[in-house]
């Protein structure tokens, strides 16, 4: 049944106390960004965690932005696309970055220059294009460049992401949800590319939104929203969110730091 945005305690959500989908543990994992190397280190690190605790029904989401920034966008793309972790139900949330090369890809080649500059350079290389050979080209050229580079069974993995995943009394989304908006009446605008609006708002949302996009020094625990992001490509940490009936807990891996680089944060 759908649910509503509103100030007041929706029916069956204590936000004091909220719960996953019973019998169910869900891994959500921030934005890898391109780290392949951080993302198997959180893979082996979920399957030791899964180990330790009783066997059940056991769920990933991958929050969105797996591109961009990072050097091995390629090697992650192909990765999950061909070998997801056995047993395991995986859910791909579209970040803002997979939208932008999906989208300047699929007809609306005028923003593959801005996606190339927001991060976009480093997935082309990881293809095996020249960044020099990709500055200043007009969009047409960029268009088959990449086309040519990107083999269509990777774009057609990065098309099919979800825009959320609700489970239990979580509601898995890329950047946010527009506080007073009716969960089933979100634009994709704001869930890939929300923040100040809702980063801001102490509302029950009638869930906890958790999400990444905005990077934190830290993750962010509050009632109404856990943020993911802490902001791998650059910081060398990956963080994920594991939630089993009323228990949570955190998991992150640790690598080498990236210090020189310096994207906008969009």
């Amino acid at each position: 049944m759908p649910f509503g945005l509103g100030k007041s305690k929706p029916r069956g959500f204590d936000p004091t106390r909220p719960k996953g989908s019973p019998g169910k543990r869900v891994y959500a994992i921030g934005d890898v960004h391109g780290r392949f190397d951080l993302l198997k280190a959180m893979l082996d690190r979920i399957a030791d965690h899964g180990r330790t605790q009783p066997v059940v029904d056991t769920h990933i989401v991958f929050l969105g932005d797996l591109i961009d920034r990072g050097p091995q966008s390629r090697q992650v793309v192909q990765h999950l696309r061909r070998a997801a972790p056995p047993n395991v139900s995986c859910w791909f949330i579209k970040g803002n970055h997979e939208e932008a090369l999906i989208r300047g890809l699929s007809g609306e080649a005028h923003l593959l220059a801005p996606w190339l500059s927001h991060g976009g350079y480093e997935t082309a290389e990881s293809y095996g294009l020249d960044k020099g050979a990709l500055i200043g080209q007009p969009d047409s050229t960029l268009e088959h460049l990449l086309m040519s580079a990107i083999p269509q069974s990777d774009l057609n993995f990065l098309a099919g992401f979800q825009n959320s995943v609700r489970l239990g009394d979580y509601l898995f989304v890329h950047a946010g949800i527009r506080p007073g908006v009716p969960v089933e009446q979100q634009s994709d605008r704001d869930l890939r590319w929300i923040r100040e609006d809702f980063l801001a708002s102490d509302m029950n949302f009638g869930c906890v939104v958790v999400h990444g996009h905005t990077i934190v020094d830290e993750v962010v625990m509050k009632p109404n929203r856990v943020a993911l992001d802490t902001g791998a490509y650059r910081t060398g940490v990956l963080s994920a969110l594991w939630v089993e009936n009323a228990n949570t807990g955190l998991l992150q891996v640790f690598g080498q730091p990236d210090t020189n680089y310096h994207a906008p944060t969009a």
